[in-house]
């Protein structure tokens, strides 16, 4: 894993991303980016400057004690170095709303980056466990650590130019006073270093887990799984799962805070006695005459100041080194290019009148060990009503996804038009096809806007949505809600409706047939919730509609399946028996036996 890697091997690729974060942020705003550099090295040269006038009002305090002089001119230090504060926290602020300003407009455009490559990703990277552990990491933090990446690097400069200041006039004290300074800084650097690489270490080998324990929390509190969650008593078991993966990781990241503590504290003692070592040497050379009282002043100033600039850019980098791990993830995600297969450009097929064809068809899932089909032969001519027929995994699903594009063949060839799928441009080749799957999505939308999403570019056509709902037999109920097709759908946002499980299949339904275009129409058990009767009358109405245009139909009811042209009997990946319905029945086979059994549950 990429997480193992020492620190200074992986040094370049942090800093590979430390520069893509800053190159992001002038590209984002590039006025706040500016800003925030004057303001780095405004902030970096005043605390010097203001150390510098502590000493010249002490010394001029103590010259006019001692010999006598104007006494107003330390009215002028003072007013100097009240005006170097006041530009100091008025430079505070502005970094903060410049900060504030830039975290809002940064999050917003990472998270759209991290949406754009998932709409980027394929169908399979969706289904394959590693690759969406990536994107879940990624999008943990995506709204805060680039910019905080970024923020630190500022800051790392700004507490850098502070540190110049502060060893010029260490250097003139004593070299070995600001070689001090270094020195006792570097052990507690060290030790919280090593505690940051062992917190990303966690925090990536977490993330199957921490996609789990989400899964958990989003069962116990979605609406729609409410139900069985009552029904069968599963709160308490879940809840129970959810709790116990967080004491686990509570345990571990709890005995590791507690050595951080215990450890930082020891290494600090260090730079403690430091201070007070060299607090004590500059306190006795004053005491001899060999320093003023302004310079002793200065200088515990300086020190003290210099100690904590060193702290804080030490621990800049700590955290910069920390920050920038998750952000190379994050980056890492954004230049995930998964196994692509070629796409073809070709928006039309030499033969439109060969319809859909599967020809020696070979298909295995990522990871599985045997193939769903093998061989699989299959031809839809135009016009052609098909139903699919077979146990539950027997591969229908599969079928389809494979007939509309979704996922390429291992072997063999699936045409439309006489052209092979992967050589139709993928848009041309989508508006081909209206399709309801079985777990067709509920969108948390009006319901017009749920039935235009079947067609994106008539999302928003209130005349298409009529249309289509007439079409879908959704119409009627469409009618009967509070504001029609302007009815927020699901619970939620406010006032939004919820519908049975059959009303959602008809608005789905109705969603299949905004492509107008579209002449192969995908039926994957659409009707599974509603009843005997209303499930003929749709099958009735998407008969007479569908006429002229390829069908595919999957239904578990055999009095649907056999207004079909062709009825093909799926069993364990293979197509066994075809044939229209009067035909395998006369066969006596698999689909004659599985009719039969349907027919005797209704006497």
């Amino acid at each position: 894993m990429t997480d193992s890697v020492p620190w200074h091997r992986r040094l370049p690729g942090l800093l590979r991303a430390s520069a893509r974060a800053m190159r992001l942020v002038w590209q984002v705003h590039p006025r706040a980016a500016a800003t925030m550099v004057a303001l780095t090295l405004l902030g970096g040269a005043l605390p010097a400057a203001i150390a510098y006038v502590g000493k010249r009002i002490v010394d001029h305090v103590v010259a006019v004690f001692l010999r006598g002089g104007a006494p107003e001119e330390v009215v002028l230090w003072v007013l100097l170095e009240l005006g170097l504060v006041a530009l100091s926290r008025a430079s505070d602020r502005v970094e903060w709303l410049t900060g504030s300003m830039l975290r809002t407009v940064l999050g917003q455009r990472i998270n759209e980056q991290i949406l754009e490559k998932a709409l980027d990703l394929e169908l399979a990277d969706f289904e394959d466990a590693t690759t969406y552990d990536r994107m879940t990491r990624a999008r943990r933090g995506a709204s805060y650590r680039p910019l905080d990446v970024v923020q630190g690097l500022f800051h790392l400069a700004r507490n850098g130019i502070a540190l110049v200041g502060f060893a010029a006039l260490l250097w003139q004290l004593a070299p070995w006073a600001l070689l001090l300074v270094v020195a006792a800084a570097i052990p507690s650097f060290v030790v919280d270093l090593k505690f940051s690489e062992d917190g990303f270490r966690l925090f990536s080998w977490r993330a199957p887990e921490a996609r789990r324990q989400m899964y958990y929390e989003s069962v116990l509190a979605n609406g729609a799984q409410a139900k069985e969650v009552k029904l069968f008593g599963l709160g308490d078991m879940l809840l129970g799962r959810y709790r116990e993966i967080f004491l686990r990781h509570y345990a571990e990241d709890r005995d590791r805070t507690v050595k951080q503590a215990v450890r930082g504290y020891l290494v600090g003692l260090i730079s403690l006695a430091a201070f007070y070592g060299t607090y004590a040497w500059i306190a006795l050379r004053t005491a001899r005459g060999e320093l003023s009282f302004g310079d002793m002043t200065m200088y515990l100033l300086v020190f003290r100041q210099a100690q904590g600039s060193l702290g804080q850019v030490l621990e800049l980098v700590r955290a910069q080194y920390e920050g920038l791990l998750y952000v190379e993830d994050l980056f890492g995600f954004l230049d995930f290019e998964p196994a692509r297969v070629s796409v073809g450009a070709h928006r039309e097929g030499p033969d439109p009148s060969d319809g859909l064809r599967f020809e020696g068809v070979r298909f295995t899932y990522p990871g599985a060990d045997a193939p769903v089909f093998d061989g699989l032969d299959l031809h839809l001519p135009p016009g052609h009503k098909l139903a699919l027929v077979g146990e539950n995994g027997a591969g229908k699903t599969t079928l389809i996804k494979l007939m509309v594009g979704l996922y390429r063949p291992d072997a063999g060839r699936i045409s439309l038009d006489g052209l092979d799928l992967a050589d139709w441009d993928p848009a041309a080749l989508r508006r081909r096809v209206g399709v309801i799957f079985q777990d067709f999505v509920r969108y948390q939308m009006l319901v017009g806007e749920n039935i235009g999403a079947g067609d994106v570019e008539a999302f928003d056509d209130e005349d298409r949505w009529r249309v289509a709902a007439k079409k879908g037999l959704a119409d009627a109920l469409i009618e009967e809600l509070p504001d029609g097709y302007r009815t927020q759908l699901g619970k939620w946002f406010e006032n939004g409706r919820e519908l049975s499980g059959g009303q959602w299949q008809k608005i789905a339904l109705a969603r299949a047939f905004m492509r107008e275009g579209a002449d192969l129409l995908v039926l994957d058990e659409p009707t599974a919730s509603m009843d005997a009767e209303a499930e003929m009358r749709i099958f009735e109405r998407f008969r007479a509609l569908a006429e002229d245009r390829m069908a595919v139909i999957i239904s578990h009811r055999f009095s649907t399946v056999r207004m079909a042209d062709t009825i093909a009997v799926l069993h364990d990946g293979a197509i066994v028996e075809r044939g229209s319905h009067e035909e395998l029945l006369a066969e006596g086979g698999r689909y004659a036996r599985l009719f039969l059994m349907q027919a005797r549950g209704y006497r």
